[in-house]
């Protein structure tokens, strides 16, 4: 009798399903559930944004693009680039449009891992990298950050981890769960390290556009960094796009060459409907991003306050749309604590073990919601703190 269990490919069948995935096959038999577990904008996309997306459908433009994307939009995020973040990419040959920035992140890794290869990946973080790196045949090499180091990398950690066997480091900020960022004099001094080697950056750029009290700086735009950098940046949190799913890399001809081989065998082009939607973006989008930051900062005040008011210690995020406050002192685990604040009041946050181990003793809370939601969460988060004070 055929063993459908036996033809799996090793690889796939020993990656884990996401800590996030998991928690939210509990909220899917729950009803009433005030959640704030997802990391997407509660924003619906721009006007002008869909308008533009159902033109192009209304003007039959329906086929396929080049392998890279549309040349339009290709000059259009190199002009981005270099206006919002003093980056400088030929479109012509340094620029390929994905489907998401999962799928750039994904044939980047394939496009520089062999066998064995390790790719360093700072912790808490976006639950993809370590099983795409895996996929790719690659060794992930798991690095907690700390966060009495404000949850950034520091020199300190990367060399400790650094062996002849390095590959990969991506640089995950600004960061999803913890909202940190990374200064200019922050990079500085990985770059440091980096330029004496022969690692490849993959910097994770997808939350740029939403930094608080900072500017957002790129370590592709420091001295010596560029030719050892993959950008990996896109539409879906700037412009509450996740749906559209479209993202982009920058990087180096030679390794662009290779990611568009990649791309063009497992997709062939992004969606043509998505193009032509962030090309509006691009050129027109600069209110709209303005205006859900200001809108993600005054949540985000609202949720520290709110967690200060309830006796909780959170770090201050400087990025993203994610706080990451410190539960340990209520003595249980991260999926213990979480758990029964879904059981007993039916809010909803993501246990931080999701991001890797290192969050033990933290939880993740996604302020894309609006104000009301996330007050109403904050009244129910508080009323189980107190509740535990009675055990």
């Amino acid at each position: 009798m055929l063993d459908l269990n036996k033809l799996v490919s090793e690889r796939t069948a020993s990656l884990k399903p996401s800590g996030i995935r998991k928690f939210f096959d509990i909220l899917d038999e729950m009803k009433d559930v005030i959640s704030l577990t997802v990391g997407q904008p509660d924003f619906v996309t721009p006007w002008h944004i869909r308008e533009a997306g159902i033109r192009s459908l209304e003007e039959g433009k329906t086929y396929y693009t080049s392998n890279a994307g549309l040349s339009e939009v290709r000059d259009e995020i190199a002009n981005y680039q270099k206006r919002r973040f003093g980056l400088e990419y030929n479109p012509k040959d340094e620029i390929v449009v994905t489907v998401g920035g999962s799928e750039a992140i994904d044939i980047a890794l394939r496009a520089i891992i062999n066998p064995d290869d390790e790719i360093i990946i700072p912790e808490p973080s976006f639950v993809c990298y370590a099983p795409l790196a895996e996929l790719a045949s690659g060794v992930a090499i798991r690095l907690p950050l700390r966060e009495e180091d404000d949850f950034k990398l520091t020199p300190e950690l990367l060399k400790s981890v650094i062996t002849p066997k390095t590959k990969v480091l991506i640089l995950p900020f600004p960061n999803n769960p913890t909202g940190a960022v990374m200064e200019k004099e922050d990079l500085e001094k990985i770059a440091e390290i980096i330029r004496e080697t022969n690692i490849i950056i993959i910097s994770d750029e997808i939350y740029a556009e939403l930094t608080y009290n900072t500017t957002h700086c790129s370590i592709s735009s420091l001295d010596g960094m560029r030719e050892r950098t993959i950008v990996v940046n896109g539409f879906s949190k700037a412009y509450a796009m996740t749906g559209w799913r479209l993202g982009y890399t920058l990087a180096p001809p030679i390794l662009t060459k290779q990611m568009v081989k990649i791309h063009q065998y497992c997709i062939m082009c992004a969606p043509i409907t998505s193009q032509y939607a962030a090309l509006c973006a691009l050129r027109d989008g600069d209110e709209d991003i303005e205006y859900m930051k200001m809108h993600y900062d005054s949540r985000r005040r609202l949720i520290l306050k709110g967690l200060k008011d309830i006796g909780i210690d959170c770090f201050v995020p400087g990025g993203a749309f994610y706080v990451f406050p410190n539960i340990s002192k209520f003595g249980m685990s991260s999926e213990q604590f979480c758990e029964r604040l879904l059981n007993e009041t039916h809010t909803a946050i993501v246990p931080g073990t999701a991001f890797g181990n290192c969050g033990e003793g933290f939880a993740r809370i996604s302020y894309a919601y609006s104000l009301d939601h996330i007050e109403k969460a904050l009244e129910n988060i508080s009323k189980f703190v107190k509740s535990l004070k009675h055990e």
